[in-house]
């Protein structure tokens, strides 16, 4: 996952912050554009010293007037913040970089649908904007996997109380860039600042069921449903290389993966016809705890000799409440 420095999160002198970022190798540098025109001034001083792309957010009720300024001096991304927005905006194609259109939390995600053809990504914005040090809500959690499902190919960036916790979430959850300003710039070091939020997690205060997929959007199979042939079909329409086991009270049964799959077929290929359930069940799966913090999951998968791809969520009473899938962790950047 790429950070974006968000420029105006300190007092620093502007040259000096951008040499300090751009000496950690910092991946963006995040320009709010509160509506002033003379960010631009900003902008061409860091063009001037740094090769490093500008992450420019725009928040203004006249966007337009930005156009020419836009085609005179370049960003590699631009965002535009939604709810600002008199009605639909058209950006000239003379505008380069790629597009992105910013939402609160208080706004659906279905705000992006007319701008799809045109726009690259959207900035989810997880404090107000414009805004330094909020707190990070974990609504957007929800509307990330939630975005991700209707636009698969398009990604994801994430404003506003970002730290070294939240950032292993992001990671997690496949988002392509995440802003951070307070957390990098009130740091005792910006380099370990930086390690958190790119390898480390030091902090927990969210639980897996604040951010793990839920149920409806996780295969799961009841007794009833589950030959041979369902349960590969419900691995294929979900993508995630396994189906759950539930019972019609939804308490974990299993588990199998396609794994367990070519397992069983291995085991009974002279036999294909008699392949049964209990052939290709993992009835012992991990699973972890929906209650459980950040730093207990981390735990949880470095306690494992194996490498964990998945984990079915559970509650006290041991009924599948959600999963948990770490492939974007395993292949690093979206």
């Amino acid at each position: 996952m790429k950070i974006s420095a968000s420029i105006y999160s300190t007092s620093a002198e502007l040259e000096k912050v951008v040499k300090d970022l751009d000496a950690h190798r910092i991946d963006l540098f995040h320009v709010d554009c509160n509506d002033d025109v003379n960010v631009f001034n900003d902008i061409e001083k860091i063009r001037s010293i740094s090769k490093t792309p500008v992450d420019l957010h725009i928040i203004s009720n006249d966007p337009e007037k930005y156009f020419p300024l836009l085609e005179k001096t370049p960003c590699d991304y631009v965002t535009f913040q939604y709810e600002n927005l008199p009605g639909k905006l058209s950006v000239p194609a003379s505008i380069k970089g790629k597009l992105g259109l910013a939402i609160t939390a208080v706004s659906d995600i279905d705000a992006f649908d007319v701008y799809a053809d045109r726009f690259d990504f959207i900035l989810m914005m997880a404090t107000i904007p414009g805004k330094s040090g909020g707190e990070f809500n974990k609504e957007i959690f929800r509307k990330i996997r939630a975005f991700r499902r209707k636009y698969p190919e398009k990604r994801v960036h994430v404003d506003g109380g970002v730290n070294g916790e939240v950032s292993f979430i992001l990671r997690n959850m496949g988002v392509y860039a995440s802003v951070s300003g307070s957390y990098l710039f009130k740091a005792d070091t910006l380099g370990l600042a930086l390690l958190n939020l790119k390898t480390h997690e030091n902090e927990s205060h969210f639980l897996v069921k604040d951010f793990m997929l839920t149920n409806g959007e996780i295969p799961v199979l009841h007794p009833g449903e589950r030959s041979f042939a369902n349960v590969l079909k419900n691995i294929e329409e979900f993508q995630m290389g396994f189906t759950i086991l539930a019972d019609n009270n939804g308490k974990l049964e299993g588990i199998i993966s396609n794994a367990d799959v070519r397992k069983g077929l291995m085991k009974n290929i002279s036999d294909l016809n008699s392949i049964s359930e209990s052939d290709i069940t993992n009835k012992t799966p991990v699973t972890v705890n929906e209650n459980a913090s950040v730093v207990d999951l981390i735990r949880l998968i470095k306690s494992k000799r194996f490498p964990i791809t998945y984990l079915p969520v559970v509650n006290d009473e041991n009924q599948v409440t959600g999963a948990l899938t770490f492939f974007n962790l395993i292949k690093g950047e979206a």
